[in-house]
C-alpha cells in the first residue's frame, strides 16, 4: 500500500508523487463526504488524458488502475493504494483499467461534487 498525490505541475503535465504518512496529516478536504462508486469496464478500457473533474481522495477497492503521464511513464495502483487527486489543469492523464472491474471508494468534498 502506498499514498501517492497526482496534481499539476507549472509545465501544465500532471505529475505523481508518492507522500509520506507524516506528510499527509494536514491535508484535508473541507465539509467532506464520501461517496461509493464501482465501475465494470471491459478489460484495458481507456480514456484518453483528462484533467481530474475535481479535487478527491481515491482509495482502490478491486482491480488496478494505469495512469499514464504526458512524459510517457505510468504508474500502477494496485488495491489498497490511496490517491490524492489534483490535477485539475493542464494535459491531465490517461487512465487504464485492466482487469476489467474496478470498484473504487472516493472522497470528495461537496462544494466540488458536480
Amino acid at each position: 500500500m502506498g499514498v501517492y498525490r497526482l496534481y499539476s505541475g507549472e509545465d501544465g503535465q500532471s505529475h505523481i508523487e508518492e507522500l509520506s504518512e507524516e506528510s499527509i496529516k494536514d491535508i484535508k478536504l473541507e465539509r467532506s463526504s464520501m461517496n461509493f462508486s464501482v465501475s465494470q469496464r471491459e478489460q484495458g478500457h481507456f480514456s484518453d488524458y483528462h484533467p481530474a473533474p475535481r479535487r478527491r481522495w481515491q482509495v482502490g477497492v478491486v482491480g488496478r488502475t494505469i495512469i499514464g503521464l504526458g512524459d510517457g511513464t505510468s504508474h500502477t495502483f494496485n488495491p489498497g493504494d490511496v490517491r490524492l487527486i489534483e490535477d485539475l489543469t493542464g494535459q491531465g492523464h490517461t487512465t487504464t483499467y485492466p482487469d476489467g472491474y474496478n470498484v473504487t471508494l472516493q472522497v470528495t468534498a461537496p462544494e466540488d461534487i458536480k
